[in-house]
């Protein structure tokens, strides 16, 4: 018999404050208190959210062990409902991460260290961050499962069908993507727009995006949070220049219904992979894999 189990989520398509902690702060807890009253069962915001993107050498002052106070009171807040924030944390052996966290009813839930730090373009993540090392997901509600895949995290494909045999349900997207920042003839905004039709479709399972708005220094960072169906369609997207949440209604139905007619997940046939990345490294010299 089919599993009936709804969700109201949510992406913050926010600007905050370069370094600014305590103002980044104040917008988290104005939204959460928003998303609460709304009836939303999860809600995600960008990518380092609580900081913003460009620190440079500041980044070590604004790392935050995950029992520091400032997340404890985000846990507080988050009453009844999942929250995923992005901030930069300071892990063993004063190891500093680009991290999003997942808090509910007060507690720390789950954290992703950003696994595929790019150095190209306008970026050099390589340069401030320890790379993580984990891909997992973590229970949201019902047969939901999240996946977290921090912005360059998805253009690693290899990390997205990772989250998708760990059971991931719902894929979650924070990003930070400014207009320019790969260069050449890419362009960012269409980029994520092929890129996350293609995930939703190919896996069967709604994805939710949230990039910032405004402008940080020389880059503008152009929005376009959205969420999508199993079936690659957007059902809600931020307009242009908007601040704020946007929500949509998903049903698990429709994950089983679009996985059963396209069982990419099913037919992953991951004995073959494994076996396929024994034999490369073993012809390439790559021991202990």
């Amino acid at each position: 018999m089919p599993i009936e189990s709804r969700i109201k989520v949510a992406v913050a398509q926010m600007d905050c404050q370069l370094g600014n902690l305590k103002h980044n702060l104040e917008i988290h807890l104005e939204l959460i208190e928003q998303a609460r009253s709304d009836g939303v069962g999860l809600l995600m915001f960008p990518e380092l959210s609580l900081t913003g993107y460009r620190l440079g050498d500041r980044t070590p002052d604004l790392a935050l062990h995950r029992e520091d106070p400032l997340i404890l009171r985000l846990a507080a807040a988050a009453q009844g409902i999942d929250v995923l924030f992005g901030f930069v944390e300071e892990g063993a052996a004063a190891q500093i991460y680009n991290a999003m966290a997942v808090v509910r009813d007060g507690r720390l839930t789950y954290v992703h260290r950003k696994v595929n730090l790019p150095t190209y373009g306008q970026m050099d993540e390589g340069k401030l961050f320890a790379g993580g090392r984990y891909i997992e997901t973590f229970p949201v509600t019902g047969p939901w499962y999240g996946g977290v895949l921090i912005c360059a995290d998805l253009w690693n494909p290899a990390l997205v069908h990772l989250a998708m045999l760990h059971g991931a349900s719902l894929l979650l997207a924070p990003v930070n993507s400014a207009l320019g920042a790969v260069g050449g003839q890419f362009s960012n905004p269409d980029g994520w727009k092929l890129v996350l039709s293609f995930y939703a479709m190919m896996y069967g399972l709604p994805v939710l995006m949230a990039n910032r708005y405004g402008q940080e220094g020389d880059a503008f960072f152009w929005g376009g949070s959205q969420i999508l169906d199993p079936y690659g369609k957007v059902l809600a997207v931020a307009p242009e220049g908007y601040v704020g949440l946007v929500a949509a209604e998903l049903s698990y139905a429709d994950v089983r219904h679009a996985r059963f007619q396209l069982p990419t997940v099913r037919d992953s046939n991951l004995h073959l992979v494994q076996r396929e990345i024994h034999r490369l490294a073993d012809r390439i010299g790559m021991p202990n894999i």
